[in-house]
């Protein structure tokens, strides 16, 4: 199998699927994010303004429930990027709770053009800095570490890893394996790891599935972290959309908030939506 080798008022919003029916696990998810305060204080504040409109598809306060996340835990955020996630899991942790930051590190992913590397590199240790500008929280509290450079002092002391719609990028660069690795290191022993992740269809070819499309099989991803001292622990719908047929010729970044095409057939995409999404919850492996 190629992929062993190689998170208000958003805070409730309905799934574009079927509801669910009740005491299914939707309610109990929805039940637990709207009684947490603390957490739909931070996605209402202010500086979550432009983020906002995303929360209809990323459905965070569930998201973060489903994971068990709480405001007093260590949680590590996997390859931050543009800081969707970070805005609302630093301030929900800087109070009681810890925030790390991993990244990888871009040298020697050879698919990746010189530029990009560059750029990844610099936002990298530019990461607290820039953090603690734009969230008013100590820099010292907003540690950010490449991949293979984690501090062996962080070993054992993570509660959460969170790892968002990035799992094909490790895939197709072919670190999937030593990441993973140096996350796992980082976690307790009873420490739960959260993947929210591009689905393909299960028939979907085994070509379009690499990573490079941006979309994977569930069954492979539980598979890959099962290889790699994890159980799987639960799965969740809270980010599925039926509405994505998951076969577009540009991969999932035909569909917003990329929209690869420009304005060609952007209504269409649009009205679609973002990527149909597995929701995995593992468990580290004794």
């Amino acid at each position: 199998m190629k992929i062993t080798t190689i998170l208000a008022a958003a805070s409730v919003l309905a799934l574009t699927a079927c509801g669910p029916e009740a005491g299914s696990a939707y309610e109990n998810e929805a039940a637990e994010a709207a009684e947490d305060t603390a957490l739909n204080e931070v996605l209402a504040d202010a500086r979550r303004d432009e983020d906002r409109a995303r929360d209809e598809f990323r459905n965070p306060a569930k998201t973060l429930a489903f994971f068990q996340v709480a405001p007093d835990q260590t949680i590590l955020e996997y390859a931050p990027g543009g800081g969707w996630y970070t805005r609302i899991l630093a301030p929900y942790t800087s109070e009681n709770g810890g925030y790390v930051a991993v990244g990888f590190a871009p040298e020697g992913i050879e698919a990746l053009p010189e530029n990009f590397r560059v750029q990844v590199r610099e936002g990298g240790e530019n990461f607290a800095a820039n953090q603690s500008e734009a969230l008013g929280i100590d820099a010292q509290k907003l540690p950010f570490h490449f991949g293979n450079e984690v501090p062996d002092e962080l070993d054992g002391t993570v509660d959460r890893v969170l790892m968002i719609r990035m799992m094909h990028n490790l895939i197709r660069w072919g670190i999937a394996e030593s990441e993973i690795a140096a996350l796992r290191d980082s976690m307790k022993p009873d420490g739960l790891l959260g993947v929210v992740q591009h689905r393909a269809k299960a028939d979907a070819p085994e070509e379009y599935v690499d990573g490079n499309m941006g979309y994977l099989k569930e069954a492979d991803l539980i598979a890959f972290f099962e290889a790699n001292g994890f159980e799987l622990v639960d799965s969740s719908e809270i980010n599925a959309n039926p509405n994505d047929t998951a076969d577009y010729e540009n991969g999932v970044w035909t569909l917003p908030p990329s929209f690869a095409l420009g304005d060609e057939e952007r209504e269409t995409f649009a009205a679609i939506g973002e990527s149909d999404r597995m929701t995995l919850l593992f468990r580290k492996a004794e």
